[in-house]
């Protein structure tokens, strides 16, 4: 009976120890971008989950028992941050999260955090409609905060998983230089969307705006995350013409019925850009997602 008990204490151990040297890191991921980003610098050593899609506003989400129950194991909590989830995460890290990923700590990465925001109020008042504190919180539609980030996430990584640091800085080193390489390609596409001007549905695209020289003629919103009026879309519809305006944006998300007016109205072409990547790495990527971005601006500058 006792050789039996050994061995079958012995067999638990060699399960845990397997267990326990095959467990993959685990990141939860905010948004689609930022699950692509953790996916380029950790290759296979990290199990990413996404809380969201390309497809959905990540202001308006629900704190789903799902969502607890990811986040519950995560090692990592990777956000945009700039109180972009500031309806829901709080309330899922307070319901599930460990010590480890909680504000303050290494495991909770929040990008803007980061990054020179654009857009930040002089003063907060609700009011102003749906304002953000911290500045808009849109970053990763400059590319260039993209390098930035692969920096910062590498070095977190690195301490929280400090096994497989070497393993980082290498993925870390390659996406960079890949990266500066697109930077430079891309960079050599702006010229023909420099100084075009442009209608955007809400200030999703300010960073996209600021890194590729288009002009913003107007909103559609009266203030952010307000359903414009009729009277303030005829005040849109006077500001904006072919002859100033090349597109009016949106995301998939967005209202399409004001922009539909304005196309209608001004003869303005509506168009609907790719505003993340999707879930999963085989469907996609941030070097796709910027290029899908480019060729469809390209486009409209070309017969516009």
């Amino acid at each position: 009976m006792t050789r039996l008990k050994l061995a079958v204490v012995a067999v638990l151990m060699s399960a845990l120890w397997s267990v326990g040297a095959t467990a993959k890191f685990n990141i939860f991921a905010c948004e689609p971008e930022w699950g692509a980003l953790a996916k380029e610098i950790t290759g296979n050593k990290a199990k990413i989950y996404v809380a969201t899609g390309p497809n959905q506003d990540a202001h308006y989400i629900r704190a789903k028992p799902s969502l607890i129950a990811k986040i519950r194991i995560a090692d990592l909590v990777f956000c945009t941050g700039a109180s972009l989830e500031v309806g829901w995460l709080p309330l899922l890290l307070q319901r599930g999260a460990s010590a480890e990923v909680q504000p303050g700590q290494p495991g909770y990465l929040m990008a803007a955090d980061f990054v020179n925001t654009l857009e930040k109020p002089l003063v907060l008042d609700r009011s102003l409609g749906d304002i953000h504190p911290e500045g808009n919180p849109h970053i990763h539609l400059d590319p260039r905060n993209i390098v930035k980030l692969a920096k910062i996430l590498k070095e977190r990584l690195s301490i929280l998983d400090s096994k497989n640091a070497s393993f980082y800085k290498m993925r870390s080193r390659s996406f960079t230089k890949n990266w500066e390489l697109l930077l430079t390609q891309w960079s050599k596409r702006l010229p023909r969307l420099k100084g075009r001007g442009i209608a955007v549905h809400h200030r999703n695209w300010s960073y996209l705006l600021a890194w590729s020289g288009l002009i913003e003629m107007a909103m559609l919103e009266e203030k952010p995350g307000i359903a414009p009026s009729a009277m303030h879309l005829k005040r849109v519809n006077n500001k904006v013409s072919i002859k100033n305006t090349m597109a009016i944006l949106r995301t998939t998300f967005d209202d399409s019925a004001p922009s539909k007016w304005l196309m209608e109205k001004s003869g303005v072409p509506a168009i609907v850009l790719p505003f993340s990547v999707p879930r999963t790495p085989k469907e996609g990527n941030l070097a796709a997602l910027f290029n899908s971005i480019l060729t469809k601006l390209e486009n409209i500058a070309v017969r516009h």
